[in-house]
């Protein structure tokens, strides 16, 4: 029963926080269309007087130029993303679910230890986890991008949060219909969380995408797109404005993948947030 002015304010204060959260991405877009003259004005301007594309077709001329193919680094970035996700799905979710509809002992001691792992950000493990690859052999190969993002403790609780809501009694007819535990996954708990395991799969592709291989991969050829673009855009300042296309061209996936999925994100957002 909110008042009209209370709602207007409400929304007032969300397209406010909406357009701060923006600017950064509305501010290199419009980077990539200045020319040099532009660029380096201070106070910044957030227009463009004269936009170009020249920034776009200089990118093209460098990525031509590579002694690597660009198709080759675009095939690195893709193949990782999707093996990647494909993998976290599965391990995702088949972790979840026994932590959400088994009892076994030692259950509740377990998730919240493995909760704790939230705790830790990537700089605390980096090193560790570094030292962990090149023990185990897989610096400069392509496991060594796809093995860290099997398992996720974020993955894990999102579908378990959302496996939770899964009536028992649902499984309990499939039990009664002769179904294992496999079958009963795969036909009816999968099917059932579909929101939950699309939010997983775009938050692992973005993640991926933008993420580049300096220092665990150097071989040339293994190398991902986004390594490859930091490489051709730094050698100068005239070539700032190649940068921020090539931020561009980097955004427009994930981007894409956010606006398909963002229903079924939100609705897993909304139910992480029900307690057991």
């Amino acid at each position: 029963n909110r008042s009209h002015f209370g709602n207007f304010s409400i929304f007032l204060m969300l397209v406010l926080v909406g357009i701060f959260m923006g600017m950064p991405l509305y501010y290199n877009i419009i980077q990539a269309f200045k020319p040099v003259e532009e660029r380096f004005i201070f106070p910044p301007r957030f227009y463009v007087v004269n936009p170009t594309w020249g920034n776009f077709s200089q990118l093209f001329q460098l990525v031509s130029d590579l002694t690597v193919p660009f198709s080759r680094y675009l095939f690195n970035s893709i193949f990782v993303s999707l093996v990647s996700t494909t993998v976290s799905v599965i391990i995702g979710a088949m972790a979840a679910y026994p932590f959400a509809k088994k009892k076994f002992f030692g259950r509740d001691f377990l998730w919240k230890l493995i909760m704790l792992t939230l705790l830790f950000s990537g700089g605390v493990t980096a090193l560790p986890a570094y030292i962990i690859k090149a023990k185990l052999g897989l610096i400069d190969t392509y496991w060594v991008l796809i093995l860290p993002h099997m398992a996720s403790t974020l993955h894990m609780f999102l579908m378990r949060q959302f496996m939770l809501q899964i009536p028992d009694v649902l499984l309990d007819a499939a039990k009664i219909d002769g179904a294992g535990d496999m079958r009963i996954f795969y036909h009816v708990v999968l099917p059932n969380i579909k929101p939950a395991w699309m939010t997983v799969m775009v938050l692992t592709f973005m993640a991926i995408w933008n993420t580049g291989s300096a220092g665990v991969i150097w071989s040339e050829p293994l190398k991902l797109l986004p390594t490859a673009l930091s490489q051709i855009t730094v050698a100068a300042i005239s070539r700032t404005g190649v940068a921020a296309a090539s931020s561009v061209l980097l955004m427009v996936p994930p981007i894409v993948s956010f606006v398909v999925t963002q229903s079924k994100m939100l609705q897993t957002m909304a139910h992480s947030g029900i307690k057991d």
